[in-house]
């Protein structure tokens, strides 16, 4: 046993385990060729398969990993003091000084994007922490290229913002990307710079609640980024502001742990399942419910769920393996009397006004749902983790091939919270994401980025423009929903009504199940608990009612029998009116 592992509880090692075997496939994603012009590039598909026209600048993310594994004597770690692997941490840094652009910033997903925060603050934060690793071994002439390119992204994102839609964990990382490089150059012009981020992130933030702002509601996938990123900042800078905003949204990232051991999914706005650990341990002593929330996620880590990340697109692999490479650094062993999560305590009944998150324990089980999505439910048994329900809403297809769902965010739902549960009711949205790129969309699209890419302004408009076609804007479909929610000692019995309201027709309608409707690149992992549910699928003949302007009923009644909790009894009655 080496005396890193010496030091640390052995549960620690999952961190390790899942990340040490992820190196080779950065490897194998970087460019390793001194001769090769792209020397350094993590971008495979962009040096290697060319089948991408423009450096992706997010892949040099992975400088971080390889710096973390150079200096630290992880649990089978090949790759420590390995003299290779330093070579190649410094041509990834070298690397992304390359591909800046002279206002500071990179792109990710097109040519002339110029990033805020996913390419630009995102790989600042990697590279000045990788930087501060390994500057010993960094010749001065390459180290100069490094921090200037550093100060210039760190200036460029305190002198902008997000385009299109708002990501409070954009703005973490940001004011994370502009600290870490403050505390290599001690400019004032930095701390300024840092001081006007932190503000603007402190708008999207709910203090009351402790969720920040994604897009247009609560994400705690995202939330525990925002925590991970925040506590990164605190390590070096004590602010009790900080300290506070965190505390809060710990708190509120507990009600998303689940007693199957997965964390958030559909119930947030952006359908995101993975959760970050690193803020989570940093901060385990001094907000213990942390610590309960970092080892049941950890448990979870172990057991393959938590978007684990040989199953994670290569893209996002490199924030993955760092974010568990730092946690297994500042993990602490636990106190035995961690407190209660929510799942874990008596029965109680919270409602979040802001966020209209309903969460209650009753009769050994634990329910979550969020009412500004339409009605998103999750049923737990407790003592033994079991998934009962599962039902993100209402989707279906029209018979002009558009698909329409109540699993939005929808600003004008209807929401009313009763003694014994709650209802909302509303119009069902047109899906906005299903739309995809041709030979010749694509031809159009990057003459666009020709002509106005140069330009930063007119390059945030494009990129805020595609935001809101594929994210943001969802219009009223002819179709109203009402979903009720009624729940007592012996049962839950939910039930969902559907109208046209329009000169429409359905082709096809479910309730239930998993589904994801909202385009988010990090989302849509398969995650082993989907096995375990389907939808209601509406028969030919009940739809037909339904294309007549009939309402649809369908009641499902959820039997609680403490007794013989396995065995749960669904009835579904479909009724016209």
């Amino acid at each position: 046993m080496n005396n890193t592992l010496s030091n640390q509880n052995l549960t620690a090692v999952t961190y390790a385990n899942m990340a040490i075997p992820q190196v080779k496939r950065i490897l194998t994603l970087q460019d390793r060729n001194s001769f090769s012009p792209t020397y350094g590039s993590f971008h495979r598909r962009y040096w290697l398969d060319k089948t991408d026209d423009f450096p992706d600048a997010l892949p040099q993310f992975g400088v971080l990993t390889l710096a973390l594994v150079y200096k630290h004597n992880f649990p089978n770690n090949p790759y420590y003091q390995n003299p290779k692997i330093l070579d190649w941490a410094i041509a990834g840094m070298d690397f992304w000084t390359t591909i800046q652009h002279n206002d500071g910033t990179f792109d990710e997903f097109y040519p002339f994007e110029r990033g805020w925060a996913g390419p630009t603050a995102f790989t600042t934060y990697a590279i000045a922490e990788a930087y501060k690793i390994l500057k010993e071994f960094i010749p001065d002439n390459l180290s100069e290229k490094i921090l200037n390119a550093c100060f210039k992204a760190a200036c460029s994102i305190g002198n902008r913002k997000e385009a299109g839609g708002i990501l409070a964990n954009h703005h973490a990382i940001a004011a994370l990307a502009i600290w870490k490089t403050y505390e290599i150059f001690n400019e004032p012009i930095l701390i300024s710079a840092f001081e006007k981020t932190w503000e603007t992130f402190l708008k999207y933030h709910d203090s009351d609640e402790g969720w920040s702002l994604e897009y247009d509601g609560v994400d705690p996938g995202y939330l525990s980024a925002t925590v991970s990123f925040l506590a990164k900042i605190y390590q070096t800078n004590k602010s009790p502001e900080i300290f506070e905003v965190i505390n809060k949204s710990v708190n509120f990232c507990s009600y998303f742990v689940y007693p199957n051991n997965f964390y958030a999914g559909s119930i947030g706005s952006r359908n995101t399942l993975h959760f970050y650990p690193h803020g989570f341990e940093i901060l385990s002593k001094e907000i213990p419910i942390a610590g309960s929330i970092s080892e049941r996620m950890l448990t979870g880590l172990g057991e393959g769920k938590l978007v684990p990340p040989e199953i994670m697109a290569d893209r996002y692999v490199f924030y993955r393996v760092p974010e568990f490479l730092q946690s297994y650094l500042d993990y602490k062993p636990k106190d035995i009397n961690l407190p209660l999560l929510p799942f874990e305590r008596k029965s109680f009944k919270k409602y979040f006004v802001k966020s209209s998150i309903y969460s209650e324990k009753i009769s050994d089980h634990y329910i979550i749902a969020n009412l500004s999505k339409g009605g998103v439910i999750k049923l737990f048994q407790s003592d033994n983790g079991e998934l009962i329900l599962n039902d993100c809403g209402i989707i279906g297809k029209l018979s002009n091939g558009q698909v329409t769902t109540s699993q939005w965010i929808g600003e004008n739902y209807q929401k009313n919270i009763h003694a014994d549960g709650w209802e909302v009711s509303g119009k069902m949205k047109f899906i906005p994401s299903n739309k995809y790129f041709t030979p010749f969309k694509t031809i159009i699209f990057r003459i666009i980025l020709l002509t106005l890419g140069w330009n930063t302004n007119l390059a945030h408009i494009i990129k805020g423009t595609i935001r809101n076609l594929l994210m943001l804007k969802a219009k009223d479909a002819p179709i109203h929903f009402h979903r009720h929610c009624k729940i007592d000692e012996t049962k839950i019995v939910l039930t969902d009504q559907v109208q046209l309201i329009g000169k429409v027709s359905c082709t096809k309608l479910s309730i239930g199940d998993e589904f994801f409707v909202r385009y988010v690149p990090q989302s849509r992992y398969f995650q082993s608990q989907e096995l375990q549910i389907a939808a209601i699928e509406l028969p030919k003949s009940q739809l037909n009612d339904l294309n007549m302007g009939k309402k649809i009923i369908i009641k499902r009644e959820v039997s609680l029998n403490a007794l013989n909790p396995v065995k749960i009894s669904f009835k579904t009655l479909l009724k016209i009116t």
